[in-house]
């Protein structure tokens, strides 16, 4: 919001219509906010905060259907989806988290070495896409092209020595 920037403009000496011309803002707005700067629904919505944030506080691997409880009991009420709102935005999370993908579990490590991999002289790792022999590296890619009789599938195999096709698959089903 620049209405700040505004007001600490005007109080060195700017006029409000000048910064308000140079910002490309409206004047009227500046002036309604100028007179109230913190509104009625921003204040509840800070107490809401609060309540919530003192119950995540007491008892962190509560989700947010326990913490709204809790606020109503402090005395803050609001509905499951405001409290939730409130979490998400904030990052107030269970302690015990959230399953992940389908089966509940992260990635593992990779399977193999990544042979693109090269750090430069920052420290940061990067991808060299080069090969000094024929059958060192190989990129793949493949795609999907919807056409009059339905979706066709096409993967393409690339050597990077000698920059040429090696292996291609079409078909109507990706396998």
């Amino acid at each position: 919001m620049l209405y700040p920037l505004v007001r600490e403009l005007a109080v060195d000496g700017i006029p409000v219509a000048v910064t308000s011309r140079v910002l490309k803002i409206a004047r009227q707005p500046y002036y309604r906010w100028f007179a109230d700067p913190v509104t009625t629904a921003e204040l509840i919505a800070a107490y809401r905060a609060n309540a919530l944030f003192d119950a995540h506080r007491d008892d962190p691997e509560f989700g947010y259907r326990f913490l709204v409880d809790e606020a109503r009991e402090a005395g803050e009420s609001m509905a499951e989806r405001t409290a939730w709102r409130i979490c998400s935005e904030l990052g107030w999370w269970s302690a015990f988290g959230k399953k992940r993908g389908k089966n509940g579990r992260k990635p593992g490590p990779p399977v193999h070495d990544d042979l693109c991999t090269v750090v430069d002289k920052h420290g940061v790792t990067r991808h060299a896409f080069s090969a000094d022999a024929p059958n060192e590296l190989w990129l793949s890619d493949i795609t999907e092209h919807w056409t009059g009789e339905g979706k066709l599938c096409v993967c393409v195999i690339k050597d990077v020595y000698s920059n040429r096709i090696v292996g291609y698959s079409i078909d109507p089903r990706m396998k």
